[in-house]
């Protein structure tokens, strides 16, 4: 039995922050969930995937957030518990279903998770999805450790039904990655079926209805002050003359830094999980007997400009400070010497840093770039993109997934990128104002997400540009999750669909599509080349499955290669591949056998055919 299912309450377990999400949905009997792939959220998705295959758990890898948030709403307004989970930037492709959601609202709970990545350790921004709230005028709920946020998560569940609208579940990477140990409480039923009243003047947004749902949702807003101003999650500790108010895991930082200072005596602390509405009287009441106030709040000022607002309106004039150029930046995660250290300076307390030790005599660690896997179908198929474009002027836009990182050297291929399936309409437009050539990457699962109908574009706008799609038949940099391409038979999944990808590029209209196998580099480039030569859009469809991938399921792995006595010591190898598997020993060029995944592409291009295949032996 999958351990998130075990129904003790009163089991302690040591779980990951997502876990515990994942857990607290459960234990309020969500029976309806949805995701597009997206860490720090990964984790979550991948336990209700688990679960779904021993309950009657419902859970989907939708082709994209805003599907995701689309099936799960269709699903909350038939009387069914529903949760969708994505990573910050996933709700902005959500964002068109998120804000005409809320006018409409929902039947039964629905929660909606935002991963929010500050420090950005996998994303290509930092946003404060806390700004989605005051956007949509959805409620917000922010857990300040594992445990709160497997409680809280099922809070959310009963304010989404009480209030009849989506709740927003905001979280970030330090809890959505921490461990900690967890109460397990009872399960609730999980109802799996619902039925949907058709009730067109409320639920098709045409212009007359949306206008009387907008009231609705101002009435609604209203209720939340109400519930935000008594919430359990917006608390106060201490009684001092120095205020602070913070969110998430900061208080976790802050609780420690008034212990560290040792000036629990003199601060008064606000935590805001119930984050919006903000909680207005609780606010005004926690200025009296304040001197000055620090807001510590990671990513934007957003509590700040409330709080201060609030002091405005009540003509409060003590001292409010938060994201100031000595203080808090809005940049990257918080810890817990900056938060100290910050507290110290803005109150005047006493404190002097501890002293870093002495490294000076200790040689800096090797820093390890970014990269590839030994063996990965994207290196062989950047390389061969290398040689057929060799003598072009080129651009090259890329997107997002682990073929990202091509644009390192020595492959060097990437030269623009926004967001997901912007490879596909970003070529159109480097293609219409240039004289270069334009080719664009893109993954498979980022295909399928949003890359088609910027490939529709231009088939119809007449752009000239060539599509690389690469398919390594998994979402890969996420955790090898499925996407529409995927053959679920082969993973022993049965009820599942396929959508060829081939099939999809020529009914689009394309009318040059080639596949190749990019571990054949000869044929690889020659079929490029001539994609490279096609005017109008080509598509090239690179097929080869992630070799990581294959290890897990335990496929048959290919023989190793060495480099034999035949070496010359070109090099080639290493300065245009940049395989991990490489390395050089007293000036010997060598391949790590564990490493090693027996692509064969270093022996294609090896000028004295001096790299070999281990023998059997």
């Amino acid at each position: 039995m999958h351990k998130l299912l075990v129904d003790n309450p009163g089991q302690k377990s040591l779980l990951l922050g997502n876990e515990a999400i994942a857990r607290g949905a459960i234990e309020a009997g969500v029976a309806f969930t949805s995701t597009y792939p997206g860490t720090p959220s990964s984790e979550i998705s991948l336990n209700f995937f688990q679960v779904s295959q021993e309950s009657d758990l419902y859970f989907e890898y939708s082709t994209n957030e805003k599907v995701a948030l689309e099936v799960a709403s269709a699903a909350a307004n038939s009387g069914v518990r529903s949760m969708c989970v994505m990573k910050h930037v996933g709700v902005n492709v959500a964002a068109d279903a998120l804000m005409t959601l809320a006018y409409v609202g929902v039947k039964k709970g629905l929660v909606i998770l935002t991963a929010d990545d500050p420090y950005m350790f996998s994303s290509q921004n930092e946003q404060d999805n806390r700004y989605y709230g005051k956007l949509s005028g959805l409620p917000i709920l922010e857990p300040s450790s594992v445990d709160e946020a497997k409680e809280m998560i099922i809070h959310a569940f009963d304010l989404s039904e009480k209030l009849q609208e989506p709740v927003i579940f905001r979280t970030t990477t330090r809890i959505n990655h921490s461990t900690a140990i967890v109460e397990y409480g009872a399960l609730k039923e999980r109802i799996t079926k619902g039925d949907f009243t058709k009730d067109p003047f409320n639920y098709v947004t045409v212009p007359a209805v949306s206008r009387r749902l907008h009231v609705k949702l101002l009435e609604n807003y209203k209720k939340s002050e109400e519930l935000t101003n008594t919430s359990e999650y917006n608390f106060i500790n201490g009684t001092g003359p120095y205020g602070i108010i913070c969110n998430g895991v900061s208080y976790g930082y802050v609780s420690d830094a008034v212990n560290d200072l040792c000036i629990k005596d003199k601060v008064k602390v606000l935590r805001i999980g119930f984050s919006h509405p903000m909680p207005k009287s609780v606010i005004r009441d926690f200025f009296n007997g304040c001197e000055k106030i620090l807001v510590i709040e990671e990513g934007e000022a957003y509590m700040e400009e409330a709080i201060k607002a609030i002091a405005q309106e009540n003509k409060i004039t003590i001292p409010i400070a938060g994201k100031t150029e000595d203080l808090l930046s809005r940049l990257y995660e918080f810890d817990p010497a900056l938060v100290r250290e910050s507290m110290a300076k803005y109150f005047n307390i006493p404190y002097k840093a501890i002293d870093k030790p002495d490294l000076t005599d200790i040689p800096e660690i090797p820093q390890r770039p970014p990269n590839l896997c030994a063996g990965c179908s994207h290196r062989a198929t950047f390389y061969a993109l290398q040689k057929a474009s060799e003598g072009m002027e080129t651009i090259i836009p890329n997107d997002i997934g682990c073929y990202t990182l091509g644009f390192m050297p020595p492959l060097s291929v990437g030269d623009f990128l926004i967001c997901m399936g912007s490879s596909t309409g970003t070529a159109g437009g480097f293609a219409q104002t240039t004289d270069k050539k334009v080719i664009s990457v893109i993954g498979d699962s980022t295909f399928f997400h949003s890359g088609i109908p910027g490939l529709i574009n231009g088939v119809f706008n007449n752009h000239n540009f060539t599509l690389v799609i690469l398919d390594n038949e998994t979402t890969a940099m996420t955790g090898h999750q499925p996407n529409p391409g995927v053959d679920m038979k082969g993973l022993n999944f049965e009820g599942y669909g396929q959508i060829s990808i081939e099939k999809v590029v020529k009914g689009l209209g394309v009318q040059h599509v080639t596949i190749i196998k990019p571990y054949k580099i000869r044929k690889s480039v020659e079929a490029i080349r001539e994609a490279l030569d096609f005017k109008g859009v080509s598509v090239i469809i690179s097929k080869e499955p992630c070799t990581l991938y294959e290890k897990s399921l335990k496929k048959k792995q290919r023989k190793p290669f060495y480099v034999s006595d035949k070496c010359k010591k070109h090099k080639d190898c290493i300065n245009d591949l940049g395989c991990p598997a490489f390395f050089i020993e007293d000036s010997n060029i060598k391949i790590d056998p564990a490493m090693c995944t027996g692509c064969a592409v270093c022996a294609q291009i090896c000028p004295e055919n001096a790299i070999m295949p281990v023998k059997d032996n």
